[in-house]
């Protein structure tokens, strides 16, 4: 009865030691456990990648991709602007217990529906009926637009860290060009690209050593800091609350800060987009999300406060042009360029290991959405290739993508950095739509899929939470970061997302309508399994 319901490559254990030992394998890894048979049984959806994921790897794939610590350093010149270094600390201790309710919220969902569609899915499945089907197909998008300029973002950060290091190493020779920012980028998505193609099957095993880096990287980098950098008294620190953006209240400034720590703190349904390739998907993806907040959240609080101590004159390191303000922190603290090259390599490195995650988990987004004919060309994105067990046509339309984006960067750099700013802007919309869906059907006390991680009687004050912060830090993440309303200065976000949006329903009115259904005609009751 239970081989009868699933796709007839997928056998029962009673039949496996009949079978050569290879294939007895390949059938192992895309079966997985008989929950997770069940999972795909209940969405409808054939098994078609292996599930090579166990909870070290998942949790070294979320807290790489997310790299809190190393987000912290890299988005400082927000709450140095904004808030200055105590600023800096309380929004981020603030954006930690806001995320902290968006990571429990989601992470629940995750284990009532483990799939690679994530947020559109649990739209489509939790949403009033009148709006399953357009709510669904809209926040597919928010989605796809956010992990696409995630990885134009993370690739960004890289390629600015390259020119930071070749500026303080060969102050007198080279002078940045914007088209070395976009070469830069080109390439280090390309070596994404290619991790997540030859070495996909690797890839648990390889988040599992990176995680390990992770780790020791921090201490390589706070270690120094602690030992040579000079430091401020901390009744200096933590009083040093300042409005540099010109918003004329701090409170306002530190809100517009926010979006520092928002940046360093997002991506956590990273690993629910790899949820078809987790082995018992349905507990150990929520355990590995809540893991990856409490190793990432206290790490980043480690860090930020270390920073701000270390900072010295916050004007004259924002003036400073080496590609990210922490490397002046750096040169300063350590007084030698080789000590900065190498802390900064660290950074760069674990930074290029996000990229590749990012690659990894856009892939699975971009062909879950397109087999629910969510996208223009959904038979040729949904392909997975035989050879690499990969969506391989989706992974190359993100690299052809993320190209196109970075040659903006030769002609406008504060267009570049609009584009990359929507990531942020577009998860969170995604984020606010799934939670809001799901609380509202368990406000109605409307029966919803029994989770194998809960929390319980807590589960709709923390949802309740959770859509409250993520609407604040949505609206701050259009402001600029000064009130010089110039172009160079301003956001640009709010058009571009404006106008992504726009085209997805230009693109549902005259085509997707007829065509996409949404997830939750898949679905089917768990009262109906054999």
């Amino acid at each position: 009865m239970l081989a009868d319901s699933f796709p007839e490559k997928i056998m029962t254990a009673v039949e496996w030691p009949q079978l050569d030992e290879d294939v007895n394998v390949a059938i192992s890894k895309k079966a997985g456990t008989v929950q997770d048979r069940r999972d795909m049984w209940r969405i409808g959806r054939d098994q078609e990648l292996n599930r090579n994921f166990r909870f070290l790897s998942v949790l070294g794939f979320t807290a790489v991709l997310m790299c809190t610590w190393e987000a912290v350093l890299i988005t400082s010149s927000f709450g140095l602007t904004d808030g200055g270094v105590g600023g800096m600390i309380y929004t981020y201790i603030a954006a930690l217990i806001g995320f902290s309710a968006v990571i429990l919220s989601m992470a629940e969902m995750a284990s009532m529906a483990p799939t690679s569609g994530g947020q559109y899915h649990w739209v489509s499945e939790f949403a009033p009926p009148s709006c399953q089907k357009f709510l669904s197909y809209l926040t597919g998008w928010l989605c796809v637009l956010g992990w696409h300029t995630g990885i134009a973002g993370c690739c960004y950060t890289v390629a600015n860290m390259e020119i930071g290091i070749l500026t303080i190493n060969y102050p007198d020779t080279y002078t940045p060009q914007p088209w070395h920012g976009t070469m830069f980028v080109i390439s280090t998505a390309l070596l994404a690209f290619l991790f997540n193609t030859f070495l996909a099957q690797k890839l648990s095993l390889i988040e599992g050593i990176i995680l390990i880096f992770h780790i020791f990287g921090f201490f390589g980098i706070l270690i120094p800091l602690w030992v040579l950098a000079p430091t401020k008294p901390a009744s200096v620190v933590f009083s040093a609350v300042e409005d540099r953006g010109g918003w004329g209240n701090v409170g306002l400034s530190c809100l517009v800060g926010l979006t520092g720590p928002v940046a360093a703190l997002i991506g956590p349904d990273s690993a629910v987009h790899m949820s078809e390739e987790i082995r018992d998907a349905s507990r150990t993806l929520p355990l590995g999300m809540v893991w990856t907040l409490a190793i990432n959240g206290a790490t980043g609080l480690v860090m930020v406060i270390t920073y701000a101590f270390c900072v010295g004159n916050v004007d004259l390191i924002l003036e400073e042009n080496q590609g990210f303000p922490f490397i002046t922190v750096f040169l300063n603290a350590t007084g030698s360029v080789k000590a900065t090259t190498g802390m900064t390599v660290i950074i760069m490195v674990l930074q290029f290991c996000s990229a590749i995650s990012n690659v990894a988990t856009t892939s699975r987004q971009l062909y879950a959405f397109a087999r629910d004919e969510g996208l223009p060309f959904p038979t040729f994105l949904s392909r997975v290739n035989s050879r690499f067990v990969v969506p391989l046509n989706a992974l190359g339309v993100s690299l052809v993508i993320v190209s196109l984006m970075s040659l903006i960067n030769i002609g406008s750099a504060v267009a570049f950095n609009a584009i990359m700013s929507l990531g942020t802007a577009s998860l969170l919309s995604s984020y606010i739509v799934s939670t809001s869906c799901v609380f509202l059907k368990r406000l109605r006390g409307q029966p919803l899929p029994r989770p194998r991680w809960s929390m319980g009687i807590y589960s709709k004050y923390v949802e309740a939470f959770a859509i409250l912060f993520l609407i604040i830090s949505w609206l701050f993440c259009f402001f600029p970061m000064t009130t010089e309303y110039k172009p160079e200065t301003m956001n640009w976000s709010v058009a571009v997302f404006g106008g992504v949006v726009l085209f997805s329903l230009l693109f549902y009115a005259l085509h997707a309508r007829k065509v996409y259904a949404g997830p939750v005609t898949r679905v089917k009751l768990m009262g109906q399994w054999p």
